[in-house]
């Protein structure tokens, strides 16, 4: 029988390479599926407000400050062209292509099982040749507009932001993903090329690949792409405004059209490092919000067989530059009943420790999710990409995880989750704010 270690590696291989430009491709053939699972990513999302960007033109380091929502809004800009919309080349590959923007990331994906050579060209030709004037940016402005409007009916989405904005005074994070219709008014095409000039680097990308695909592919695509040339990337640095521990204030309530009450807890904690040095900071945070609220732990069932909350009541954390968080939302009738059973709950299990069985249930489980998700074409594409772009592998994740221990844990617990950087955010069930 192969020890752990054989197994972990066999589920997390992937060929990988560095092209001179800079950019990585990361490709793992599976066969046996017919289609094929590409993503092109950039280490650029939301919270990238700030940064200087020398472009080795003389004039040295210029800073450039980003209103709120610029990331996603190129995400939707880049699938045009001079040449069209990239939708409509997509639809004479037959690709099921979109593309997605969170706080510390853009990615841009596809999926096919025939004609995967055009659609990587379609691709790599839309990302790699932005194109922008100010009647397509004021057309887009109206699109995204619809676009906000709809999240800010979504009491989830409302949750989350407000609990940033609760426990942030200054990081990005505090603004919506998306931006707002003011912010995003001030777009303009000088700002979106700063943008491509300084994270669309070939440098700072992965191109991520699973399935019914090759490396060779990967690479015949970069070079009818110019990706195999030698580029000189320009100098980027990201600006972040210095952040106390504790949070800018304790709570919020407003109200929005929805059936039940809504309820998040946050937590602020100290960022944790990228790359491996972080990892097992962010494998800890993953797997504490499974021991504190998931569905077999006595928090939970205690809550629901109450009827305190719905069985969506969940927690969350985010881990960024300059970020960690832990989120517990819900819907519950007793939102301030909820919130102090959760505090007693974090008290209890930091005085006596985690349950050594609930501890190694929870830690199974996972680490067996971890592996079913490397047999999707999909999941496989985006463990490798994302990843790549935190600093380590996906088998540094599988051999964190395997190699965490109760002490772990409990450990972590003396010093995250604390009462005194906690915030709440309660959602009314009225039309009218109060």
């Amino acid at each position: 029988m192969r020890d752990l270690t054989q197994v972990l590696q066999s589920a997390a291989a992937c060929e990988s390479k560095v092209l001179p430009s800079g950019l990585t491709l990361l490709v793992k053939p599976m066969p046996g599926y017919s289609g094929a699972h590409v993503i092109y990513a950039t280490r650029f999302g939301s919270t990238d407000a700030s940064f200087t960007l020398d472009k080795n033109d003389g004039r040295g380091p210029v800073r450039i400050d980003l209103p709120a929502g610029v990331a996603h809004f190129l995400e939707h800009k880049m699938f045009e062209s001079q040449e069209g919309d990239a939708f409509a080349l997509y639809a004479k590959t037959g690709a099921n292509a979109n593309a997605y923007t969170s706080f510390d990331r853009t990615s841009y994906i596809f999926t096919a099982t025939g004609k995967i050579d055009e659609s990587l060209d379609v691709l790599l030709g839309m990302v790699g040749k932005p194109y922008f004037t100010e009647a397509t940016i004021a057309k887009e402005q109206g699109i995204i507009g619809q676009e906000i409007r709809m999240y800010d009916d979504s009491a989830d989405w409302r949750l989350l932001t407000g609990l940033c904005q609760c426990l942030y005074a200054h990081h990005p994070v505090r603004s919506d993903i998306a931006g707002t219709v003011e912010s995003i008014a001030q777009i303009t095409p000088e700002m979106l090329y700063a943008c491509t000039d300084a994270f669309y680097q070939p440098a700072n990308m992965v191109l991520a690949a699973a399935g019914n695909i090759t490396m060779e592919q990967l690479e015949a695509a970069c070079a009818r792409a110019g990706l195999n040339e030698p580029r000189q990337p320009y100098p980027v640095q990201r600006i972040l405004a210095e952040e106390p521990l504790t949070p800018a204030r304790a709570q919020m309530e407003f109200s929005m059209p929805v059936a039940k009450p809504c309820i998040g807890i946050g937590f602020k904690e100290a960022p944790l490092p990228d790359g491996v040095a972080g990892l097992r900071g962010r494998v800890i945070c993953d797997l504490l919000t499974e021991l504190i609220v998931g569905g077999t732990t006595p928090l939970y069932r205690r809550l629901y067989d109450e009827g305190l909350v719905n069985p969506e009541f969940d927690g969350d954390f985010l881990s960024l530059d300059g970020c960690l968080c832990f989120a517990f939302t819900g819907e519950s009738d007793e939102p301030e009943r909820v919130r102090e059973l959760l505090l007693d709950e974090i008290d209890r299990l930091r005085a006596e420790g985690v349950d050594e069985e609930l501890f190694r249930l929870n830690k199974n489980r996972m680490y067996g999710e971890l592996i079913q998700d490397l047999e999707q074409i999909e999941d496989t594409a985006g463990a490798m990409a994302s990843c790549f772009l935190h600093g380590h592998t996906v088998y540094d994740e599988l051999q964190t995880l395997a190699g965490l221990t109760k002490q772990d844990v409990d450990e972590a617990l003396q010093t995250m989750l604390s009462r005194d950087r906690c915030a709440t955010v309660i959602i009314h069930p009225t039309e009218v704010d109060r």
